[in-house]
């Protein structure tokens, strides 16, 4: 059958004409709306049983507009059926369809009790808890590989960093963990942000609710959702749970560009620590030698995209009257950019994070050097009954007494620790320092909960795992109201 493309449009009775070409070009949304088509479908689907309900469609009737979605559905799915250039949006061209298969009689009465202010409102809570799942399990991916070169790295030191200085020794797979939190947080704020968005605003009609005997609960189990937004207007209007949506999502990538950040630098001749693998490399275009990292380097960029979506929805907001009005058309375009550019982006930098190697010997080479270990004698020191603030002023004295040699704490003789430890040690315990001037001494002292010695780093792995493990659940779960209860330990 071929597809019908005659101009429908789903208000007009009280005016004269139809829109100016210039008032239909701004209007048309099918460019980016199209997406939500299958969701539309599925909420058509649930309203007509709705409908049913209600004795506005008898069972002959329902039957046939079943079976008429149905048939919409497959022509959507195969492309036969597409918005034409006529279209206001996704749910007039879908409407258009729905009347060439089941007629205007029948087609015309499934927009009875609904506008498309709640329909939108339902279709893209639909859609984002879908591919939040979807972001979810490439959260998790990410962080797996991430794991795995923490346990890779073994007892590997390397130079911790502060103000982009030479600091004190870490593990680094400390280092490398420390990424791996925040992006099990942002999976975390998914599944939290998950539960609000749990609320089918179906029902609400245009701001007010409905007066056809449509009960929206039956609606919203059918649609996925346990609960029906408690107010119409805010169900219409609001739209704080996309702009959560699109926090979460800028900040998932700012944790990948600091990540970046690390990497680009790590990559560097100067520091080399790190080795990328061809497959996840460029070059240049004149530099044959050139092996640049463009993942990490996209990602980077890519953050700013992110977050200019989320500030672009938030001053869309700012200002707006309560209930709806067409300014909240642009709230779409901004998460439909957020998922699309997180979905390509993540499993491009989990393959970049799972195949780079790490030159260890020339982490540990560095990770002394630069006066790491000065915080070490300082503690030795308060060990040994000195004050703290002497303390840094003599581990300061002796980093002084280095560089002015152009060596290295270690490098200072016996005599030299026991002229500067003078005045508050005794001359046979000041040359016991060196007890401290390891990287290894110095990871493994660091053993509270969450320092960087060996044990504390296997406990976070250990620890990370088993969350990422129950934060499964939520990312192999569906949307539809049955395959995922949040428990109590995913708070």
């Amino acid at each position: 059958m071929a597809e019908n493309t005659e101009h429908l449009a789903l208000w007009g009775g009280r005016f004269t004409s139809g829109p100016s070409p210039e008032l239909a070009r701004l209007s048309k949304s099918t460019q980016f709306d199209w997406r939500l088509a299958d969701d539309d479908i599925a909420g058509s689907r649930a309203h007509a049983r709705a409908l049913g309900r209600a004795g506005l469609l008898t069972p002959d009737e329902l039957q046939r507009m079943e079976a008429a979605l149905d048939e919409l559905q497959r022509r959507v799915d195969s492309g036969a059926f597409a918005p034409i250039e006529d279209d206001e949006d996704e749910a007039t061209a879908l409407e258009r369809g729905l009347i060439a298969i089941a007629g205007n009689e029948l087609g015309g009465k499934l927009r009875a009790g609904r506008s498309r202010n709640d329909q939108i409102a339902c279709l893209i809570r639909m859609w984002l808890r879908r591919h939040s799942r979807i972001i979810a399990g490439q959260l998790l991916a990410l962080a797996s590989a991430l794991i795995e070169q923490s346990e890779k790295a073994g007892r590997t030191v390397m130079p911790g960093r502060t103000h982009m200085q030479h600091a004190q020794p870490v593990l680094l797979a400390h280092q490398l963990m420390a990424h791996v939190w925040p992006l099990l947080r942002d999976v975390q704020r998914l599944v939290d942000w998950d539960k609000r968005i749990d609320a089918s605003p179906y029902g609400s009609g245009a701001l007010a609710g409905n007066t056809l005997g449509l009960e929206p609960v039956a609606v919203a189990h059918e649609l996925g959702f346990t609960n029906v937004t408690n107010n119409s207007i805010d169900g219409t209007a609001s739209r704080d749970l996309v702009a959560e949506f699109a926090f979460v999502a800028a900040m998932t990538g700012v944790d990948i560009s600091r990540l970046s950040e690390e990497i680009i630098i790590w990559n560097t001749q100067e520091f080399a620590f790190v080795k990328l693998d061809d497959a996840y490399s460029t070059g240049s275009s004149i530099m044959p030698q050139k092996k640049n990292p463009d993942i990490a380097e996209l990602a980077r960029g890519k953050s700013g995209r992110l977050i200019g979506d989320l500030t672009g929805l938030l001053a869309t907001l700012k200002g707006l009257p309560t209930a709806y009005a067409r300014d909240l058309q642009e709230d779409k375009e901004a998460v439909f950019d957020q998922v699309d550019t997180l979905e390509v982006l993540l499993p491009a930098f989990t393959g970049m994070v799972a195949t780079m190697q790490f030159d260890h010997d020339r982490l540990e080479a560095e990770a002394p050097t630069g006066f790491a270990l000065a915080t070490d004698i300082a503690e030795w020191l308060v060990k040994n009954g000195v004050p703290f603030r002497h303390a840094h002023e003599l581990s300061g004295a002796c980093v002084k007494l280095a560089e002015g040699r152009g060596q290295e704490l270690w490098d200072l003789t016996d005599e030299d620790f026991i002229d500067v430890f003078k005045d508050f040690l005794p001359a046979d315990l000041a040359p016991q320092v060196r007890e401290v001037l390891s990287t290894e001494g110095s990871v493994t002292a660091r053993n509270g909960r969450g320092g960087t010695s060996p044990a504390r780093v296997r406990e976070q792995i250990a620890s990370a795992k088993s969350l990422i493990e129950t934060l499964r659940a939520f990312a192999k779960s569906t949307s539809d109201g049955s395959a995922y209860k949040s428990p109590e330990s995913l708070r």
